[in-house]
């Protein structure tokens, strides 16, 4: 499975526009070659040098996108969830919004990964498999226990 965007290459510099203090929307994604067996697929940006202790910081994670999609245009993660596809769920980010919170390292860091990944599953999640409130650490846990397969696409940032 290939996770791309039309906006930014892998290892590439984000634009400003993805920062939580400028345009603060998630880039358009698309995947490629998705295993045949797919029931739905997520979606989770992380931060995993956010100085959080080690935890990174989870910018994003949706669920429940419909196995029959291969893209999610520029903006998907507005807090409206207007964007979204019809039954995709959007959880809280380490920022307490249910959208995408964009990239904002401390001013002075060295360039922070953003890290999107894609998790091809084989289940569409209930609420009583995800609860509502559920912490992104419970998400992904129940997420990977579902996964197929899954592919990455990693931009950075500094201030």
């Amino acid at each position: 499975m290939e996770l791309f965007s039309p906006e930014f290459t892998d290892g590439a510099v984000l634009d400003i526009s993805y920062q939580a203090d400028h345009d603060n929307q998630s880039p358009a994604l698309i995947w490629e070659n998705v295993p045949e067996n797919v029931k739905s697929f997520a979606i989770a940006m992380h931060d995993p040098d956010a100085p959080t202790g080690g935890a990174g910081w989870w910018h994003w994670f949706v669920y429940n996108l419909p196995a029959d999609i291969r893209s999610l245009p520029h903006n998907a993660g507005d807090v409206s969830g207007a964007n979204l596809p019809e039954g995709a769920k959007q959880l809280f980010n380490d920022g307490g919004v249910r959208a995408y919170g964009g990239c904002l390292p401390p001013v002075g860091d060295p360039a922070h990964r953003y890290i999107f990944t894609l998790y091809a599953l084989d289940t569409i999640f209930s609420d009583d498999d995800i609860p509502e409130n559920a912490q992104t650490s419970l998400a992904g846990f129940i997420i990977n226990a579902h996964t197929i397969d899954k592919a990455q696409l990693t931009g950075f940032l500094a201030r």
